[in-house]
C-alpha cells in the first residue's frame, strides 16, 4: 500500500537487503494529525486501498493455496515457538534459519484478506460482535509483528539465504496489507456506526467483511434495542461490541507500530463526527466582524445559542468524546488523553473565537447578564475538559477567554455609577412616587446578585474597588467583612441615595419631599429583604440604618404637614380673662377648616407606593389628628352660637375627618395642582 509521506505513515519498510531490520519508528506527535478530508489522503481512501490490496493479491502465485490444507492451531503455535527462539539467541550477528512456517503463516493471513475483499461493493464494514474469525486475524496480526520486530534485532548479513529474505519480506509485506485492511476497518467501524436509523435497518441485511465467510443468521449491526436508543439520541451512538472491536484493532495496529495511523484514522472520523453534532444543534461560526455589526437583541439570540450548545458539549458531547477514547485506546492512557484534548481543542477554539468577540462588543448594561451566563458556561467547560495535565494548556486558553468575558461584565457593573451620576432630573416624578431610576437600579442589582458568587469571584479576579472602603459588617463580634463586589454594591447603593437626595429637593413642598423619600427608601429596602444576596452583601447593620432614615422622613411628614393643623387644635390661648373669646375660637375652627381641606385635595393626589407603609402613615395621622378634634370639639363647640352658625364653623364630625385621612395618598388626582408646590 503506497503513502504519500513514508515518514509521516511510519510503516515498516523491509528492503530485500537488509532483512529483518526495519526503521526504528518515534511515537507519534498527535498534536499534527491532520483534520483533512479523506480526499487529500490517499493512504486513508477505503476503496482505493482494497483495490490495490485485491490487486496485489491476485499478482502472488498463490491460486492453489488453501489454508483449509493446513492446521492453523499448529501453525500459530509454531510461530510462537520460532519468535520465543529468536529472543533467547545471545548473538544477533548470526541469524537463524528462518522455518517453512513463516511463509505458510504469511499466505494464510494474505489468502484470509483476499477473502474479506472478495465481498465486493456491497460488504458492511462492522458486526455487532467479535468473531472467530476477527480474533484469528487481530492475533495472526500480532505473531506477524513480534516476529519482525524480534528478527530486527539481528545484524543485517548479506550472507542470509535467500530463501529466509524472500520469507522475511513476505511477512513484512503481508503485515503492512493487514494493517491497510485493519486501517480501512478502523475506519469503516468509526464512520458506518454513525449511520442514520433508517440507514442501519437497511443495513441489517448486509455483511462485514470480517464477517463474509460466516453464517448468514448474524448480520444485523445492532439490534432492535441499540437501534432504539440510538434514536433516542445517544452520543456517540456505537454499541459496546463495535467499541471493543475498534479498541481491539487500535492495539493491534499500534502494537505493529502503526500508531499514527491508527490516531489519524480515529481523529479524522471523530473530528467530522463532532462537526455534525454542532451542525445538529445549529451552530455555526460567526466572524468577529459580524458580532461587532449585530444588533443586541440578534446578538442576544446568539449568544443563547452559543451557551446551549457550549453546555451540551460539557455535559455531553465532551464526556462522550473521553469516554470513547479512554475504550478505543484502553492500553495507550496517553494516547487516549492526546487524542482528545485535540479533538477538543479543534471545537473549543470556535467557542473561544466568538466569546472573544462577544467581550470586544460596545459595553451596555443589560449585556451583564449574558455576559455573566457566558462567564459560567466556560467555567463549567473548563472543569469538563481539562481534568488531568494533559488539557493544561487547553484550560489556560478557555481560562483567559471567560477572564476577557468576566472582566467586561465587571466593567459594565461598575459603569452602573456612571449611569446613576448622569440621571439628573429637571421635574419630580408627580405624587412623590418611586422614582424609575430607583426601580432600574434595584430591580437590576436584584438579578445581578442572582449571580452572586460568580460577580464575587470576577470582581475578586479584577479587584476594580479599592479595598479601604469597607462598609460591610457582621454583627457578631463587630467584625468587618467586605469583599470587592460587596465593597461595589455599597458604593453604588450609596451613590443612588445622593442622587434621591438630590432629586427629592425638586419638590417645593416639604412634605412631598419626606413621602419621596420614605416612597423611594421603603422600596429600596423591600427589595433588599427579598432578596437573600442583596441582604447578605450589604448586611443587617445598613438595613438598620435605612430603616432609622425612613422613620425620620416619617416624623418630618407629620410636623410639615399636621404640625401647624394641630396648633389649631390645642386649647391654648381661647381664653380672655377666664371666658372663652367666641372671636379667636371661630377662627380657630376656620383655619382648621381651611388646612384640612387643603391637605385632603393635595394629599389625596400623592402617592403611596407600598400598601403597609400607606396604610401606617394613614394611621399615625389618624392617631395624632382625631383624639385632638374630639377633644377640642367636645370643650368648646358649646361655646358657638346654636342652628346655622355653629355648622358654618364645625364642618366636620371627627367620623368624617377619620374617613378622608383614609383617602390620602391614594394617588387619584382629583387635582394634580399643587403637588409641585
Amino acid at each position: 500500500m503506497e503513502k504519500n509521506d513514508p515518514e509521516k505513515s511510519g510503516r515498516n519498510e523491509l528492503k530485500k537487503n537488509d532483512v529483518g531490520s526495519p526503521t526504528p519508528r518515534t511515537p507519534p506527535n498527535l498534536s499534527t494529525i491532520d483534520e483533512k478530508s479523506h480526499r487529500d489522503h490517499p493512504q486513508l481512501q477505503p476503496q482505493q486501498t482494497g483495490d490495490h490490496i485485491i490487486t496485489t493479491l491476485s499478482n502472488v502465485d498463490d491460486s492453489c493455496f488453501s489454508d483449509q490444507d493446513h492446521n492453523i492451531d499448529q501453525v500459530s503455535q509454531d510461530i510462537d515457538q520460532f519468535t520465543d527462539r529468536l529472543t533467547t539467541v545471545d548473538h544477533k550477528s548470526n541469524p537463524p534459519q528462518v522455518p517453512d512456517v513463516v511463509e505458510t503463516f504469511s499466505k494464510i493471513v494474505e489468502s484470509r484478506i483476499a477473502k474479506y475483499y472478495s465481498g465486493g461493493q456491497n460488504r458492511m464494514k462492522f458486526t455487532s460482535k467479535m468473531t472467530e474469525e476477527e480474533s484469528f486475524f487481530l492475533e495472526a496480526v500480532r505473531r506477524m509483528s513480534k516476529l519482525i520486530n524480534a528478527f530486527s534485532e539481528f545484524q543485517s548479513s548479506s550472507g542470509s539465504g535467500s530463501t529466509t529474505n524472500s520469507s522475511l519480506n513476505r511477512t513484512s509485506m503481508v503485515l503492512q496489507k493487514a494493517m491497510s485492511f485493519l486501517e480501512e476497518e478502523l475506519r469503516a467501524l468509526l464512520e458506518d456506526s454513525r449511520t442514520s436509523l433508517a440507514h442501519l435497518e437497511g443495513l441489517c441485511t448486509k455483511q462485514s467483511s470480517f464477517n463474509s465467510m460466516r453464517d448468514d443468521s448474524d448480520r444485523c449491526a445492532f439490534p432492535p434495542s441499540e437501534l432504539r436508543r440510538d434514536e433516542e439520541g445517544d452520543y456517540p451512538a456505537y454499541s459496546p461490541e463495535v467499541v471493543t472491536k475498534m479498541s481491539r484493532i487500535a492495539a493491534a495496529m499500534i502494537s505493529a507500530g502503526y500508531e499514527s495511523e491508527s490516531c489519524q484514522v480515529y481523529s479524522i472520523a471523530r473530528r467530522n463526527a463532532f462537526v455534525e453534532a454542532l451542525k445538529n444543534l445549529e451552530f455555526d461560526k460567526i466572524s468577529v466582524d459580524d458580532v461587532q455589526k449585530m444588533q443586541w437583541e440578534a446578538l442576544e439570540g446568539e449568544i443563547a445559542k452559543w451557551i446551549k450548545v457550549v453546555k451540551h458539549c460539557a455535559t455531553v458531547l465532551f464526556p462522550a468524546e473521553r469516554k470513547l477514547c479512554e475504550e478505543v485506546f484502553s492500553g495507550n492512557p496517553s494516547t487516549s488523553r492526546s487524542l482528545f484534548t485535540n479533538l477538543a481543542r479543534a471545537v473549543v477554539v470556535r467557542f473561544l473565537d466568538f466569546a472573544e468577540a462577544i467581550a470586544l462588543t460596545r459595553r451596555s448594561a443589560e449585556k451583564l447578564f449574558k455576559f455573566l451566563d457566558m462567564y459560567e458556561t466556560l467555567r463549567d467547560l473548563s472543569s469538563a475538559i481539562a481534568q488531568d495535565d494533559s488539557g493544561h494548556d487547553l484550560k489556560s486558553e478557555i481560562s483567559a477567554a471567560s477572564d476577557r468575558i468576566g472582566e467586561a461584565a465587571v466593567n459594565i457593573f461598575c459603569d452602573l455609577e456612571n449611569s446613576i451620576e448622569s440621571d439628573v432630573a429637571k421635574n419630580p416624578v408627580p405624587g412623590g412616587a418611586v422614582h424609575p431610576l430607583t426601580r432600574y437600579v434595584m430591580n437590576y442589582l436584584k438579578y445581578a446578585c442572582e449571580y452572586k458568587d460568580t460577580l464575587e469571584q470576577i470582581f475578586q479576579q479584577n479587584k476594580k474597588v479599592e479595598q479601604q472602603s469597607v462598609t460591610t459588617e457582621e454583627e457578631e463580634g463587630g467584625l468587618a467583612i467586605s469583599s470587592p463586589f460587596s465593597v461595589q454594591l455599597i458604593a453604588v447603593m450609596n451613590l443612588l441615595d445622593e442622587n434621591l437626595e438630590a432629586k427629592s429637593n425638586l419638590y417645593k413642598d416639604p412634605s412631598l419631599r419626606d413621602v419621596f423619600l420614605m416612597n423611594n427608601g421603603r422600596y429600596i429596602l423591600q427589595k433588599i429583604k427579598g432578596s437573600t444576596e442583596i441582604h447578605q452583601l450589604i448586611g443587617d447593620t445598613w438595613c438598620r440604618r435605612r430603616s432609622s432614615e425612613l422613620r425620620q422622613y416619617h416624623k418630618n411628614y407629620q410636623r410639615e404637614t399636621w404640625g401647624k393643623v394641630l396648633q389649631c387644635l390645642k386649647h391654648e390661648g381661647l381664653q380672655v380673662n377666664g371666658k372663652v373669646c367666641k372671636a379667636v375660637l371661630k377662627e380657630r375652627f376656620k383655619n382648621f377648616n381651611t388646612m384640612f381641606d387643603e391637605i385632603h385635595k393635595t394629599q389625596a393626589t400623592w402617592v403611596m407606593s407600598d400598601e403597609q407603609l400607606q396604610s401606617e402613615l394613614r394611621v399615625s395621622v389618624t392617631a395624632v389628628v382625631i383624639p385632638a378634634y374630639r377633644s377640642f370639639l367636645g370643650r368648646f363647640r358649646q361655646y358657638l352660637d346654636s342652628g346655622r352658625s355653629a355648622e358654618k364653623y364645625i364642618k366636620y364630625q371627627a367620623e368624617d375627618i377619620e374617613t378622608l385621612i383614609e383617602e390620602l395618598f391614594d394617588g387619584n388626582p382629583t387635582s394634580m395642582d399643587g403637588i409641585l408646590l
